[in-house]
Protein backbone atom coordinates (compact mmCIF):
# COMPACT_ATOMS: atom_id res chain seq x y z
CA UNK A 1 0.00 0.00 0.00
CA UNK A 2 2.88 2.31 1.22
CA UNK A 3 4.76 1.37 -2.23
CA UNK A 4 1.70 1.98 -4.38
CA UNK A 5 1.09 5.83 -2.55
CA UNK A 6 5.00 5.99 -3.40
CA UNK A 7 4.78 5.72 -6.93
CA UNK A 8 1.83 7.31 -7.21
CA UNK A 9 3.26 10.51 -5.79
CA UNK A 10 6.38 10.13 -8.12
CA UNK A 11 3.94 10.46 -10.94
CA UNK A 12 2.05 13.65 -9.70
CA UNK A 13 5.68 15.00 -9.22
CA UNK A 14 6.94 13.72 -12.41
CA UNK A 15 2.98 15.80 -14.04
CA UNK A 16 3.57 18.70 -11.83
CA UNK A 17 7.26 19.60 -12.72
CA UNK A 18 6.20 19.42 -16.60
CA UNK A 19 3.22 20.59 -16.36
CA UNK A 20 5.89 23.75 -14.70
CA UNK A 21 8.26 23.48 -17.66
CA UNK A 22 5.75 23.79 -20.20
CA UNK A 23 4.33 26.48 -18.80
CA UNK A 24 8.20 28.07 -18.71
CA UNK A 25 8.62 27.20 -22.05
CA UNK A 26 5.91 28.84 -23.29
CA UNK A 27 7.88 32.52 -22.36
CA UNK A 28 10.17 31.22 -24.92
CA UNK A 29 7.38 31.75 -28.01
CA UNK A 30 7.47 35.49 -26.91
CA UNK A 31 10.98 36.67 -28.75
CA UNK A 32 9.46 35.47 -31.93
CA UNK A 33 6.00 37.46 -31.60
CA UNK A 34 8.20 40.88 -30.89
CA UNK A 35 10.71 39.83 -33.61
CA UNK A 36 7.48 39.43 -36.15
CA UNK A 37 5.89 42.90 -34.97
CA UNK A 38 8.93 44.45 -35.38
CA UNK A 39 9.57 43.10 -39.09
CA UNK A 40 5.55 43.04 -40.12
CA UNK A 41 5.66 39.79 -41.09
CA UNK A 42 2.25 38.74 -39.62
CA UNK A 43 3.41 35.65 -37.89
CA UNK A 44 2.84 36.76 -34.38
CA UNK A 45 -0.88 35.07 -34.63
CA UNK A 46 1.06 31.55 -35.12
CA UNK A 47 3.17 32.11 -31.54
CA UNK A 48 0.36 33.67 -29.94
CA UNK A 49 -2.07 30.45 -30.19
CA UNK A 50 1.06 28.03 -30.04
CA UNK A 51 1.25 30.31 -26.08
CA UNK A 52 -2.16 29.46 -25.92
CA UNK A 53 -2.13 25.49 -26.32
CA UNK A 54 1.06 25.45 -24.52
CA UNK A 55 0.08 26.88 -21.43
CA UNK A 56 -3.14 25.45 -21.04
CA UNK A 57 -1.69 21.87 -21.23
CA UNK A 58 1.09 23.16 -18.94
CA UNK A 59 -2.08 24.25 -16.25
CA UNK A 60 -3.66 20.85 -16.67
CA UNK A 61 -0.81 18.82 -15.65
CA UNK A 62 0.57 21.23 -13.14
CA UNK A 63 -2.73 22.73 -11.09
CA UNK A 64 -4.06 19.19 -9.75
CA UNK A 65 -0.44 18.31 -8.49
CA UNK A 66 0.57 21.44 -7.14
CA UNK A 67 0.84 20.43 -3.80
CA UNK A 68 3.11 17.46 -4.79
CA UNK A 69 6.38 17.34 -3.12
CA UNK A 70 9.10 14.96 -2.98
CA UNK A 71 12.53 14.60 -3.17
CA UNK A 72 13.50 13.34 -6.90
CA UNK A 73 15.66 10.15 -6.89
CA UNK A 74 17.74 9.51 -9.96
CA UNK A 75 15.16 6.96 -11.78
CA UNK A 76 12.60 9.99 -11.48
CA UNK A 77 15.32 12.72 -13.15
CA UNK A 78 15.63 9.98 -15.98
CA UNK A 79 11.94 9.74 -16.30
CA UNK A 80 11.91 13.92 -16.35
CA UNK A 81 14.89 14.43 -19.08
CA UNK A 82 13.19 11.74 -21.62
CA UNK A 83 9.55 12.80 -21.10
CA UNK A 84 10.73 16.53 -21.10
CA UNK A 85 12.44 16.49 -24.30
CA UNK A 86 10.10 14.68 -26.37
CA UNK A 87 7.22 16.74 -24.90
CA UNK A 88 9.35 20.24 -25.85
CA UNK A 89 10.24 18.72 -29.21
CA UNK A 90 6.65 18.07 -30.10
CA UNK A 91 4.87 21.03 -28.45
CA UNK A 92 7.98 23.19 -30.15
CA UNK A 93 6.72 22.38 -33.66
CA UNK A 94 3.01 23.72 -32.77
CA UNK A 95 4.52 27.29 -34.43
CA UNK A 96 5.90 25.80 -37.11
CA UNK A 97 2.31 23.80 -37.85
CA UNK A 98 0.92 27.19 -37.80
CA UNK A 99 2.90 29.66 -40.03
CA UNK A 100 -0.01 30.22 -42.62
CA UNK A 101 1.38 29.56 -46.28
CA UNK A 102 5.33 28.72 -44.55
CA UNK A 103 3.28 26.08 -42.87
CA UNK A 104 5.21 22.40 -42.49
CA UNK A 105 3.37 19.30 -42.12
CA UNK A 106 3.28 17.91 -38.50
CA UNK A 107 6.16 15.28 -39.20
CA UNK A 108 7.97 17.96 -40.99
CA UNK A 109 7.28 20.37 -38.09
CA UNK A 110 8.10 17.88 -35.31
CA UNK A 111 11.72 16.85 -36.97
CA UNK A 112 12.68 20.55 -37.52
CA UNK A 113 11.69 20.97 -34.19
CA UNK A 114 13.44 18.10 -32.78
CA UNK A 115 16.15 19.34 -35.03
CA UNK A 116 16.73 22.17 -33.62
CA UNK A 117 16.24 21.41 -29.72
CA UNK A 118 18.97 18.29 -29.70
CA UNK A 119 21.33 20.89 -31.87
CA UNK A 120 21.29 18.29 -34.39
CA UNK A 121 20.85 20.99 -37.64
CA UNK A 122 19.28 18.70 -40.39
CA UNK A 123 16.15 20.82 -42.07
CA UNK A 124 13.54 19.46 -43.54
CA UNK A 125 12.80 23.01 -45.53
CA UNK A 126 14.08 24.87 -48.71
CA UNK A 127 14.24 28.37 -49.48
CA UNK A 128 15.19 29.55 -45.98
CA UNK A 129 15.84 32.88 -47.11
CA UNK A 130 12.67 33.43 -47.94
CA UNK A 131 10.94 32.36 -44.58
CA UNK A 132 9.05 34.64 -42.49
CA UNK A 133 11.72 36.79 -40.15
CA UNK A 134 9.77 35.28 -36.76
CA UNK A 135 10.10 31.97 -37.67
CA UNK A 136 13.95 31.94 -38.94
CA UNK A 137 14.70 33.14 -35.18
CA UNK A 138 12.64 31.11 -33.89
CA UNK A 139 14.60 28.16 -35.28
CA UNK A 140 17.55 29.70 -34.07
CA UNK A 141 16.24 30.32 -30.50
CA UNK A 142 15.29 26.70 -30.31
CA UNK A 143 19.00 25.29 -30.71
CA UNK A 144 20.54 27.87 -28.16
CA UNK A 145 17.84 26.76 -25.83
CA UNK A 146 18.58 23.09 -26.56
CA UNK A 147 22.30 23.89 -26.27
CA UNK A 148 23.24 23.89 -22.86
CA UNK A 149 19.58 21.96 -21.99
CA UNK A 150 16.95 23.61 -20.98
CA UNK A 151 16.74 21.65 -17.95
CA UNK A 152 19.96 22.44 -16.64
CA UNK A 153 18.19 26.11 -17.10
CA UNK A 154 15.69 24.79 -14.80
CA UNK A 155 17.70 23.41 -12.33
CA UNK A 156 18.58 26.51 -11.73
CA UNK A 157 15.49 28.02 -10.93
CA UNK A 158 13.37 24.71 -9.96
CA UNK A 159 14.93 24.01 -6.47
CA UNK A 160 13.24 27.35 -5.35
CA UNK A 161 9.66 25.12 -6.33
CA UNK A 162 10.31 22.40 -4.13
CA UNK A 163 12.36 20.23 -6.46
CA UNK A 164 15.68 18.79 -6.06
CA UNK A 165 17.82 19.15 -9.04
CA UNK A 166 20.62 16.42 -8.66
CA UNK A 167 19.19 13.57 -9.97
CA UNK A 168 17.84 15.64 -13.17
CA UNK A 169 21.17 17.37 -13.46
CA UNK A 170 22.80 13.49 -13.62
CA UNK A 171 20.61 12.84 -16.75
CA UNK A 172 21.69 16.00 -18.74
CA UNK A 173 25.02 16.63 -18.30
CA UNK A 174 26.92 14.23 -21.33
CA UNK A 175 29.33 12.45 -20.82
CA UNK A 176 30.45 9.38 -18.77
CA UNK A 177 31.91 11.88 -15.74
CA UNK A 178 28.85 13.34 -14.26
CA UNK A 179 29.47 13.49 -10.62
CA UNK A 180 31.89 16.33 -10.87
CA UNK A 181 30.24 19.52 -9.94
CA UNK A 182 31.41 23.04 -10.52
CA UNK A 183 30.16 24.57 -7.35
CA UNK A 184 28.83 22.86 -3.96
CA UNK A 185 25.39 23.46 -4.68
CA UNK A 186 23.82 21.81 -7.96
CA UNK A 187 21.79 25.54 -8.05
CA UNK A 188 24.96 27.52 -8.63
CA UNK A 189 26.44 25.17 -10.61
CA UNK A 190 23.57 25.16 -13.32
CA UNK A 191 23.80 29.05 -12.73
CA UNK A 192 27.58 29.33 -13.57
CA UNK A 193 26.86 27.31 -16.54
CA UNK A 194 24.48 29.40 -18.13
CA UNK A 195 26.34 32.99 -17.51
CA UNK A 196 28.89 31.45 -19.23
CA UNK A 197 26.96 29.99 -22.09
CA UNK A 198 25.07 33.45 -22.17
CA UNK A 199 28.48 35.43 -22.24
CA UNK A 200 29.94 33.04 -25.36
CA UNK A 201 26.98 33.95 -26.97
CA UNK A 202 27.13 37.70 -26.72
CA UNK A 203 30.63 37.95 -27.51
CA UNK A 204 30.22 35.71 -30.43
CA UNK A 205 27.26 38.03 -31.54
CA UNK A 206 29.45 40.89 -30.97
CA UNK A 207 32.09 39.56 -33.36
CA UNK A 208 29.79 38.62 -36.06
CA UNK A 209 28.56 42.19 -35.99
CA UNK A 210 32.04 43.80 -35.87
CA UNK A 211 32.68 41.19 -39.08
CA UNK A 212 29.98 42.67 -41.01
CA UNK A 213 26.65 40.72 -40.37
CA UNK A 214 23.70 42.71 -39.83
CA UNK A 215 22.33 42.39 -36.51
CA UNK A 216 19.31 39.58 -36.87
CA UNK A 217 22.14 37.29 -38.46
CA UNK A 218 24.94 37.71 -36.19
CA UNK A 219 22.23 37.23 -33.18
CA UNK A 220 20.70 33.97 -34.87
CA UNK A 221 24.35 32.78 -35.93
CA UNK A 222 25.66 33.48 -32.84
CA UNK A 223 22.65 31.20 -31.00
CA UNK A 224 23.18 28.80 -33.26
CA UNK A 225 27.35 28.62 -32.91
CA UNK A 226 27.42 28.53 -29.29
CA UNK A 227 24.86 25.77 -29.48
CA UNK A 228 27.06 23.63 -31.84
CA UNK A 229 23.90 23.75 -33.40
CA UNK A 230 23.91 24.35 -37.32
CA UNK A 231 20.84 26.21 -38.27
CA UNK A 232 21.38 29.36 -40.62
CA UNK A 233 18.77 31.79 -41.45
CA UNK A 234 20.42 31.63 -45.31
CA UNK A 235 20.15 28.34 -47.17
CA UNK A 236 23.89 28.73 -48.30
CA UNK A 237 24.57 29.06 -44.15
CA UNK A 238 28.38 30.32 -43.55
CA UNK A 239 28.86 30.31 -47.04
CA UNK A 240 25.92 33.28 -47.67
CA UNK A 241 28.75 35.40 -46.32
CA UNK A 242 31.78 34.46 -48.09
CA UNK A 243 33.83 36.23 -45.71
CA UNK A 244 37.03 34.90 -43.99
CA UNK A 245 36.62 37.00 -41.22
CA UNK A 246 32.78 35.75 -40.67
CA UNK A 247 34.64 32.00 -40.91
CA UNK A 248 37.35 32.19 -38.53
CA UNK A 249 35.46 34.02 -35.41
CA UNK A 250 32.61 30.83 -36.35
CA UNK A 251 35.83 28.50 -36.01
CA UNK A 252 37.09 30.12 -33.01
CA UNK A 253 33.36 29.66 -31.26
CA UNK A 254 33.03 26.80 -32.25
CA UNK A 255 36.32 25.19 -30.48
CA UNK A 256 35.56 26.75 -27.53
CA UNK A 257 32.00 25.57 -27.56
CA UNK A 258 33.26 22.07 -28.07
CA UNK A 259 35.75 22.35 -24.65
CA UNK A 260 33.97 21.09 -21.65
CA UNK A 261 32.48 23.98 -19.90
CA UNK A 262 33.85 23.02 -16.43
CA UNK A 263 36.91 24.42 -18.51
CA UNK A 264 35.14 27.85 -19.03
CA UNK A 265 34.69 27.77 -15.61
CA UNK A 266 38.09 27.10 -14.23
CA UNK A 267 39.44 29.84 -16.39
CA UNK A 268 36.74 32.61 -15.44
CA UNK A 269 37.50 31.67 -11.57
CA UNK A 270 41.59 31.33 -12.21
CA UNK A 271 41.72 33.72 -14.41
CA UNK A 272 44.25 31.43 -16.68
CA UNK A 273 44.30 29.85 -19.88
CA UNK A 274 46.88 27.15 -18.98
CA UNK A 275 44.43 24.09 -18.00
CA UNK A 276 43.19 24.24 -21.70
CA UNK A 277 46.46 22.62 -22.60
CA UNK A 278 47.17 20.79 -19.61
CA UNK A 279 43.26 18.79 -20.01
CA UNK A 280 44.15 16.07 -22.13
CA UNK A 281 40.56 16.17 -23.19
CA UNK A 282 41.30 19.47 -24.58
CA UNK A 283 44.46 18.51 -26.17
CA UNK A 284 43.54 15.53 -27.75
CA UNK A 285 40.18 17.37 -29.22
CA UNK A 286 42.58 20.61 -30.77
CA UNK A 287 45.40 17.79 -32.15
CA UNK A 288 42.93 15.53 -33.87
CA UNK A 289 41.41 18.81 -35.15
CA UNK A 290 44.84 20.15 -36.47
CA UNK A 291 45.55 16.76 -37.62
CA UNK A 292 42.49 15.81 -39.30
CA UNK A 293 42.70 19.61 -41.39
CA UNK A 294 46.39 19.31 -42.81
CA UNK A 295 44.94 16.43 -44.29
CA UNK A 296 42.27 17.36 -45.76
CA UNK A 297 44.29 20.53 -47.18
CA UNK A 298 46.82 18.37 -48.80
CA UNK A 299 43.90 16.07 -50.32
CA UNK A 300 42.11 19.50 -51.65
CA UNK A 301 45.49 20.68 -53.07
CA UNK A 302 46.81 17.86 -54.50
CA UNK A 303 43.68 17.23 -56.44
CA UNK A 304 43.79 20.98 -57.26
CA UNK A 305 40.15 21.68 -56.28
CA UNK A 306 41.48 25.24 -54.38
CA UNK A 307 44.48 27.20 -54.79
CA UNK A 308 46.58 27.07 -51.53
CA UNK A 309 44.96 29.79 -49.37
CA UNK A 310 41.50 28.91 -50.37
CA UNK A 311 42.18 24.94 -50.17
CA UNK A 312 43.34 25.75 -46.21
CA UNK A 313 40.46 27.84 -45.60
CA UNK A 314 38.14 25.71 -46.83
CA UNK A 315 39.73 22.72 -45.08
CA UNK A 316 39.77 24.37 -41.69
CA UNK A 317 36.13 25.84 -41.21
CA UNK A 318 34.98 22.23 -43.00
CA UNK A 319 36.81 19.98 -40.56
CA UNK A 320 35.92 21.96 -37.15
CA UNK A 321 32.11 22.72 -38.53
CA UNK A 322 31.63 19.27 -39.02
CA UNK A 323 34.36 17.36 -36.45
CA UNK A 324 32.25 19.30 -33.88
CA UNK A 325 28.72 18.40 -34.75
CA UNK A 326 27.66 21.67 -36.08
CA UNK A 327 27.30 21.11 -39.21
CA UNK A 328 27.55 25.08 -40.71
CA UNK A 329 29.22 24.98 -44.59
CA UNK A 330 30.69 26.93 -46.74
CA UNK A 331 31.34 24.11 -49.24
CA UNK A 332 29.47 21.29 -50.32
CA UNK A 333 31.84 18.69 -48.50
CA UNK A 334 29.90 15.59 -50.18
CA UNK A 335 31.33 16.78 -53.68
CA UNK A 336 35.00 16.86 -52.83
CA UNK A 337 37.20 13.74 -53.90
CA UNK A 338 38.42 10.39 -52.39
CA UNK A 339 37.32 9.36 -48.92
CA UNK A 340 37.00 13.09 -47.84
CA UNK A 341 33.60 12.99 -47.36
CA UNK A 342 33.39 9.69 -45.37
CA UNK A 343 36.56 10.75 -43.76
CA UNK A 344 35.04 14.25 -42.38
CA UNK A 345 31.95 12.46 -41.68
CA UNK A 346 33.47 9.71 -39.56
CA UNK A 347 35.13 12.32 -37.49
CA UNK A 348 31.52 13.64 -36.43
CA UNK A 349 31.52 10.42 -34.37
CA UNK A 350 34.18 11.93 -31.99
CA UNK A 351 32.29 15.28 -31.42
CA UNK A 352 32.87 17.42 -28.26
CA UNK A 353 34.23 16.87 -25.22
CA UNK A 354 32.36 15.87 -22.35
CA UNK A 355 30.09 18.50 -20.79
CA UNK A 356 30.39 20.86 -24.24
CA UNK A 357 27.57 21.79 -26.20
CA UNK A 358 28.72 19.51 -28.96
CA UNK A 359 27.13 16.17 -30.44
CA UNK A 360 28.84 12.42 -31.28
CA UNK A 361 30.31 9.90 -28.66
CA UNK A 362 32.44 12.46 -26.93
CA UNK A 363 36.21 12.91 -26.82
CA UNK A 364 36.51 11.20 -23.65
CA UNK A 365 35.02 8.10 -24.36
CA UNK A 366 37.58 7.85 -27.47
CA UNK A 367 40.11 8.55 -25.63
CA UNK A 368 39.39 5.77 -23.09
CA UNK A 369 38.52 2.78 -25.79
CA UNK A 370 42.17 4.01 -27.73
CA UNK A 371 43.55 3.24 -24.15
CA UNK A 372 42.04 0.19 -22.70
CA UNK A 373 42.75 -1.14 -26.26
CA UNK A 374 46.39 -0.66 -25.84
CA UNK A 375 45.90 -1.94 -22.63
CA UNK A 376 44.97 -4.93 -23.66
CA UNK A 377 47.93 -5.53 -26.24
CA UNK A 378 49.80 -4.82 -23.53
CA UNK A 379 48.65 -7.65 -21.39
CA UNK A 380 49.04 -9.92 -24.27
CA UNK A 381 52.90 -8.99 -24.15
CA UNK A 382 52.98 -9.29 -20.14
CA UNK A 383 49.47 -11.54 -19.06
CA UNK A 384 50.57 -11.06 -15.40
CA UNK A 385 51.52 -7.10 -15.21
CA UNK A 386 48.63 -5.25 -13.51
CA UNK A 387 47.62 -2.25 -15.91
CA UNK A 388 45.65 0.70 -14.93
CA UNK A 389 44.16 3.40 -17.90
CA UNK A 390 44.78 6.72 -16.75
CA UNK A 391 43.52 10.21 -18.13
CA UNK A 392 46.16 12.49 -17.37
CA UNK A 393 47.88 11.59 -14.23
CA UNK A 394 44.39 10.19 -12.85
CA UNK A 395 43.62 6.24 -12.76
CA UNK A 396 40.20 5.61 -13.91
CA UNK A 397 38.04 3.00 -12.22
CA UNK A 398 37.39 0.05 -14.09
CA UNK A 399 33.68 0.94 -13.72
CA UNK A 400 33.70 3.62 -16.09
CA UNK A 401 35.98 1.73 -18.28
CA UNK A 402 32.89 -0.97 -18.56
CA UNK A 403 30.18 1.88 -18.74
CA UNK A 404 32.31 3.30 -21.91
CA UNK A 405 32.77 0.16 -23.66
CA UNK A 406 28.46 -0.70 -22.64
CA UNK A 407 27.93 2.79 -24.22
CA UNK A 408 29.92 1.76 -27.31
CA UNK A 409 28.31 -1.27 -27.85
CA UNK A 410 24.56 0.04 -27.21
CA UNK A 411 25.53 2.75 -29.76
CA UNK A 412 26.40 0.54 -32.57
CA UNK A 413 23.14 -1.78 -31.98
CA UNK A 414 21.10 1.42 -32.01
CA UNK A 415 22.78 2.96 -34.96
CA UNK A 416 22.81 -1.00 -37.18
CA UNK A 417 18.70 -0.88 -36.28
CA UNK A 418 17.81 2.60 -37.11
CA UNK A 419 20.36 2.20 -40.36
CA UNK A 420 18.10 -1.05 -41.04
CA UNK A 421 15.09 0.37 -40.13
CA UNK A 422 15.63 3.45 -42.66
CA UNK A 423 16.57 1.38 -45.18
CA UNK A 424 13.08 -0.30 -44.81
CA UNK A 425 11.55 2.76 -45.66
CA UNK A 426 13.47 2.76 -49.20
CA UNK A 427 15.96 5.01 -48.92
CA UNK A 428 18.89 4.22 -50.51
CA UNK A 429 22.00 2.68 -48.58
CA UNK A 430 24.73 5.81 -48.46
CA UNK A 431 21.94 8.38 -47.58
CA UNK A 432 20.46 5.96 -44.80
CA UNK A 433 23.55 5.68 -43.00
CA UNK A 434 24.85 9.00 -43.13
CA UNK A 435 21.47 10.09 -42.39
CA UNK A 436 21.55 7.88 -38.80
CA UNK A 437 24.60 8.73 -38.09
CA UNK A 438 24.13 12.22 -38.18
CA UNK A 439 21.21 12.56 -36.35
CA UNK A 440 23.00 10.19 -33.58
CA UNK A 441 25.72 12.08 -33.57
CA UNK A 442 23.52 15.37 -33.75
CA UNK A 443 25.30 16.66 -36.61
CA UNK A 444 23.32 17.58 -39.43
CA UNK A 445 24.64 17.35 -42.85
CA UNK A 446 24.36 13.94 -44.34
CA UNK A 447 25.74 11.97 -47.54
CA UNK A 448 23.90 10.97 -50.77
CA UNK A 449 19.80 12.06 -51.29
CA UNK A 450 19.78 14.11 -47.81
CA UNK A 451 23.16 15.93 -48.59
CA UNK A 452 20.80 19.41 -49.32
CA UNK A 453 18.13 18.72 -47.17
CA UNK A 454 16.19 16.19 -45.26
CA UNK A 455 12.89 17.14 -47.08
CA UNK A 456 12.36 14.00 -49.84
CA UNK A 457 12.70 11.27 -46.88
CA UNK A 458 9.84 9.04 -46.34
CA UNK A 459 8.02 10.09 -43.43
CA UNK A 460 8.59 7.17 -41.04
CA UNK A 461 12.31 7.23 -42.04
CA UNK A 462 12.21 10.57 -40.19
CA UNK A 463 10.34 9.61 -37.24
CA UNK A 464 13.00 7.21 -37.34
CA UNK A 465 15.47 9.49 -37.38
CA UNK A 466 13.76 12.10 -34.45
CA UNK A 467 14.69 9.48 -32.14
CA UNK A 468 17.79 8.85 -33.17
CA UNK A 469 18.28 13.00 -32.52
CA UNK A 470 16.38 12.40 -29.27
CA UNK A 471 18.85 8.95 -28.10
CA UNK A 472 22.24 11.32 -29.29
CA UNK A 473 21.32 14.26 -27.24
CA UNK A 474 20.18 12.14 -23.76
CA UNK A 475 23.39 9.40 -24.71
CA UNK A 476 21.27 6.53 -25.46
CA UNK A 477 21.20 5.31 -21.49
CA UNK A 478 19.24 7.99 -20.19
CA UNK A 479 16.37 6.42 -22.74
CA UNK A 480 16.81 2.94 -23.13
CA UNK A 481 16.91 2.61 -19.34
CA UNK A 482 13.03 3.78 -19.61
CA UNK A 483 12.81 0.56 -21.58
CA UNK A 484 13.89 -2.41 -18.83
CA UNK A 485 11.89 -4.12 -16.76
CA UNK A 486 13.77 -3.34 -13.50
CA UNK A 487 13.38 0.70 -14.45
CA UNK A 488 9.36 0.10 -13.71
CA UNK A 489 9.68 -1.95 -10.68
CA UNK A 490 8.62 -0.98 -7.32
Amino acid sequence: MARARHGECSLRMILRILGLLLMMFSLTMVPPILISLLFADGMWDAFAVAIGITVATGAVLYLPNRHARKELRTRDGFLIAALFWSVLGLFGSLPLMLTGATALSPTDAVFESFSGLTTTGATVITGIDFLPKAVLYYRQQLQWLGGMGIVVLAVAILPTLGVGGMALYRTEIPGPLKDSKLTPRITETAKALWYIYATLTLTCMLAYMAAGMDWFDALGHSFSTVAIGGFSTHDASIGYFDSAAIELICTGFLVISAFSFSLHFVAWRQRSLLHYFQDPEARFLMLFLAGLTVITAISLWLTDIYSTTEGLRHALFEVVSIATTAGFAVADFSTWPGALPFLLFVAAFVGGCSGSTGGGMKVIRIILILKQGMREVMRLIHPNAVITVKIGKVSVPDGIAQAVWGFFSAYVMLFFLMLVGVMATGVDQVTAWSTVGSALNNLGPALGEASAHYGNLPDLAKWILVIAMLLGRLEIFTVLVLFTPAFWRK
